[in-house]
Parts: structure tokens; sequence; C-alpha cells
């Protein structure tokens, strides 16, 4: 199956399994996995993501969103994406998302917890960085996430 609009198909390098590996300052937090397939003949891309989380470390283990489901679609009219989040401990969250060649951002404005993520892409791996807010202008690290392709 392939997307059906041409901005959609610029996800296309995100499509696939990877490895997932979460890092706080360098030190791995155990590891997982997700996949980015197509759903609804190509008018949406779904991700999936899992994890072991039996080395983690037990906040982390705590506090772990997984399994985590999220889908990605594209108001054609505005040439934007947005993507929709959805996790094991019930939360919701809709992320403005931008995918550009060598980068790929997300961004979430809520009051009390801003987030957002940027990341660089290369063919087979993408290095990202999780930050957090709760005024949106005072940004503090939250994690890293390496993804490695592996089909």
């Amino acid at each position: 199956m392939a997307a059906t609009h041409e901005l959609l198909r610029r996800l296309d390098p995100l499509v696939g399994n990877w490895e997932m590996v979460p890092s706080v300052h360098g030190e791995a937090t155990g590891r997982g996995w997700t996949r980015f397939d197509w759903i609804e003949d190509g008018a949406f891309l779904r991700q999936t993501a899992d994890a072991d989380l039996s080395g983690a470390p037990p906040l982390w283990a705590a506090n772990s969103p997984f399994p985590v489901t999220s889908l990605i679609g594209v108001d054609d009219s505005l040439e934007n994406y947005a993507l929709l989040y959805s996790d094991a401990r019930g939360v919701f969250r809709v992320y403005a998302m931008t995918l550009h060649e060598g980068g790929w951002t997300l961004r979430r404005d809520a009051p009390g917890f801003f987030q957002r993520f940027t990341a660089t892409l290369e063919p087979a791996t993408i290095t990202g960085r999780w930050e957090r807010a709760t005024d949106g202008t005072d940004w503090a690290y939250d994690f890293d996430v390496v993804y490695n392709k592996i089909t």
C-alpha cells in the first residue's frame, strides 16, 4: 500500500520496522521497537511502538507509555501534518509535525505541559531529542531516542 497524497508520500522514509533506544544523558533506559505502516489505503501513516522494560531503571519503567499508537495525517489545504498519539497510560495528545529532508519535528503547545521533539533523519537512523516546558518558553531536556531501521 502506498500514500495517496504527495505530502503523505514524503513520509515514505519512515515506513518499516525500527529498533528504538531511549536514553537519558547517554545512559540507555531500555530497548523497544516501532513500526510505521500505511493504513486506510494510504490515507494515514500508523506508528505502533512497544518496549522491553525488564532492565529499565525503576522510574523509567514506572512511567512507561508502552504500548503506543500514533496516526499521522495531513491537511492538504494548509500543507501541514498532525500526529495523533495514544498510549497505555490513557494519554491522548495531538502534535503539530514537520518533516523535511534531514529533519523531523513534533510540537505540542498545551497549557502546563508543552513538548517538542527534534530529530535528524538519515536513511537507516533517526536521532532525536524530547524536551518539555510548563510555560512554552523555558524548555528542559527530557530524553533522547535513536531509531535504527531493521527492515
